[in-house]
């Protein structure tokens, strides 16, 4: 079977195959991760994503950044757990990383939450390599707008790659995938199960699952709700991620302007074109949810909505630190929904939701704001299995 075909089909449907270990609800990065992670002590696992592809939403629309601890001189633990990832990230995932490109931090002279000297001070703190850029590069940015930049070590991931390999991986355990398919309603049986109703575009049936992770990220409380459990406060954003051909100066560049309401271009692998993103421009809309529930469905509001694109504002602004960025050239926009847990909003932390029976005994809602959060995932998966609770 050749990888076209492994990704259009919707999984090796066994007979009897109804009742599993686990249910895995969501084909990100992060379900198809705690498939493999589970199915290596687990007998019957089943992944669910509602999409045709695997990791074609949240895991395909953003950055394709792997951290290393730069961006978040606000919150000391989510740098310093960047920077323990990183090396482990592109050391199991090196075929997917690409580092061919130079990456510089510039702090703003107005606006922003650090200085240079602060911001070279939290760095040698994390021990994240860091050094002055070279003149020509610091000639590139207005002097009055830009108090100093810094030459970093940061790269970017191809997720189209990363997506592959997974399938490759997924495919080699034996683990049933199902595409196409949402998981609508969860239920409890009397016997501590958890009936997970589902639809595929028919009838739709009924699997039954001793553990159920829900790892939906922008649909994890639309399902909550539907099942009468409690939902999780959570903030979303309407998103765009601008694609771009940028000037011959910035090729093989990626330039973050921080820390406040800046900009950043980046390598998109996928694509072979860069991203551009804005703090004040990238967000185009945004609501809560409470504890007590679900506003909308994330995903039905982006297909209904109208998007425009908002590049010329990010570009208008941006070109004012980095005056070459002007001659970039819209491409594409990826649209999404980001999800955010609130207490983020404060010092842009970026720590993992894992929520242990979350209103069902055996039901782990799980949701990561970047790709290295993996291993924090799978370091809870661990202990709980120590703890006996994936007995």
């Amino acid at each position: 079977m050749d990888d076209t075909e492994a990704r259009t089909q919707t999984g090796p449907r066994r007979a009897g195959a109804s009742e599993y270990d686990a249910v895995i609800i969501g084909g990100g990065f992060f379900g198809c991760s705690l498939a493999l992670g589970l199915g290596e002590f687990m007998g019957r696992v089943l992944l669910v994503e509602k999409e045709a592809e695997l990791m074609s939403r949240a895991s395909y629309v953003n950055q394709a950044r792997v951290h290393n601890g730069y961006h978040f001189p606000r919150s000391l633990l989510t740098a310093l757990r960047s920077r323990v990832n990183f090396d482990r990230f592109v050391q199991e995932f090196g075929e997917c990383v690409v580092n061919d490109f130079e990456k510089y931090y510039a702090i703003a002279s107005t606006f922003s939450h650090v200085t240079a000297s602060q911001f070279r001070t939290f760095c040698e703190r994390i021990g994240a390599p860091i050094e002055s850029a070279p003149k020509e590069i610091r000639e590139m940015f207005d002097a009055d707008l830009v108090e100093e930049v810094f030459r970093v070590k940061e790269f970017a991931f191809d997720s189209v790659k990363l997506r592959d390999r997974r399938w490759r991986e997924l495919r080699a355990m034996g683990t049933e995938v199902r595409l196409k398919t949402e998981a609508v309603r969860l239920t409890p049986r009397p016997d501590g199960r958890i009936v997970v109703r589902l639809e595929d575009g028919g009838a739709g049936d009924e699997v039954v699952a001793r553990h159920v992770f829900h790892c939906t990220y922008a649909l994890l409380n639309p399902l909550l709700a539907n099942s009468d459990l409690p939902t999780i406060p959570l903030k979303y954003e309407v998103t765009e991620m601008a694609l771009v051909e940028v000037p011959e100066p910035l090729r093989n560049k990626g330039v973050t302007v921080m820390c406040g309401p800046f900009f950043s271009t980046m390598p998109f692998p996928s694509r072979g074109l860069h991203t551009l993103s804005h703090v004040r421009y990238t967000p185009h809309r945004y609501w809560h949810d409470g504890a007590d529930g679900c506003r909308m469905d994330g995903h039905a509001f982006l297909r209904s909505s109208p998007l425009k694109t908002q590049f010329e504002y990010m570009v208008r602004d941006s070109r004012r630190y980095l005056p070459v960025l002007g001659g970039a050239r819209y491409v594409d926009s990826l649209w999404e929904i980001k999800t955010v847990l609130p207490a983020s909003e404060v010092d842009d932390s970026r720590p993992i939701l894992f929520r242990l029976d979350h209103g069902l005994k055996n039901l782990v809602c799980v949701m990561g704001g970047k790709i290295d959060n993996i291993y924090d995932v799978l370091q809870e998966i661990h202990l709980l299995r120590q703890r006996g609770g994936l007995a």
